[in-house]
């Protein structure tokens, strides 16, 4: 799959010396979602402002639909909408005047039978003649997504776009989001939320410190979190795993007084009944058995702490 949109080695570093990002390179492919995961200060707004086109980088290169963001700005910009985590919405302005006056910013001649397909997608046809301030903050945010659809762009950036929604809309933007890929809409997504990551992308990226940290297909991350691990509690601490277990995939955990196995879950077989018979004809006695395992937010805990800002 081509990419859509290639950062090579972004830098950006604030006047005081804070450095937000730094040496980031990433591919996004056309027609994917691409949910960018990561706590407060991590560098993914800095990330996405500078691709955008409203902040500047120190350092590196940005292309959209192969036009350089810099050179090409205005061929860049033209292939981008942007939905901001901050509603800021003329309050007086009606939802249709809204959407076709930032239609008309990108240069976009009339077209009011596109402008009406946007605005049912989002379920806001009803509310064309409605004033911003009318709205419910869910609703605002929805006409935030037809502002930023509203010239066709081919990639669309959604910064925290259910951020103080309920479970209710925040499911409807979830159905959103499906039709809008199914359109051919490549869409990177920043969220909190592990759930909608898991949800919607196709890959997910960590940030965490202006880093990123990771970036997988979901599917080989969802495929890691099918491994769980056996903790089995000794009555007598070991300092190693004895010899007799050694055909086995097992630590030793907290001080010699756990024995750790790891396996997958989705086989068939996972060895467990005659690891424990195994144990038992070493000399081990088990205390007490527990199954752990890992999720999407383990991961994310590990990558980041200690990097929230």
């Amino acid at each position: 799959m081509s990419s859509i949109v290639s950062v090579q080695t972004l830098n950006k570093t604030y006047d005081g010396g804070f450095r937000a990002l730094k040496d980031v390179s990433l591919d996004i492919r056309d027609g994917e979602v691409l949910a960018l995961l990561g706590p407060n200060g991590a560098g993914k707004t800095t990330l996405i402002s500078i691709i955008c086109g409203i902040t500047t980088a120190t350092s590196g290169k940005v292309s959209v639909g192969g036009h350089d963001t810099i050179g090409e700005y205005r061929a860049a910009r033209a292939l981008i909408g942007l939905v901001p985590q901050e509603i800021n919405l003329e309050p007086f302005e009606t939802v249709m005047n809204t959407v076709m006056f930032s239609r008309g910013l990108f240069g976009k001649g009339r077209d009011d039978a596109y402008i009406e397909r946007v605005l049912r997608q989002l379920s806001l046809w009803d509310k064309r003649d409605a004033q911003t301030k009318e709205l419910s903050g869910g609703m605002k945010r929805r006409v935030l997504i037809a502002k930023a659809l509203a010239h066709e762009p081919r990639v669309l950036f959604l910064d925290e776009p259910t951020a103080g929604v309920d479970v209710e809309l925040r499911r409807e933007m979830w159905e959103t989001m499906r039709d809008l890929k199914s359109h051919g809409v490549t869409i990177i997504l920043t969220t909190h939320y592990i759930e909608e990551a898991e949800l919607m992308a196709d890959r997910i990226g960590i940030m965490a410190g202006g880093e990123i940290r990771l970036v997988r297909e979901k599917a080989e991350l969802m495929a890691e979190l099918g491994r769980k691990q056996l903790v089995i509690e000794l009555s007598t601490n070991v300092e190693k795993v004895p010899e007799a277990l050694s055909g086995y995939d097992l630590s030793v955990g907290r001080d010699g007084s756990e024995i750790v196995y790891h396996y997958d879950s989705r086989r068939d077989r996972t060895g467990i009944t005659k690891l424990l018979n195994d144990l038992q004809a070493a000399g081990l006695q088990m205390r007490d058995v527990r199954t752990e395992q890992s999720s999407l937010e383990d991961i994310f805990v590990d990558l980041t702490q200690g990097d929230a800002r």
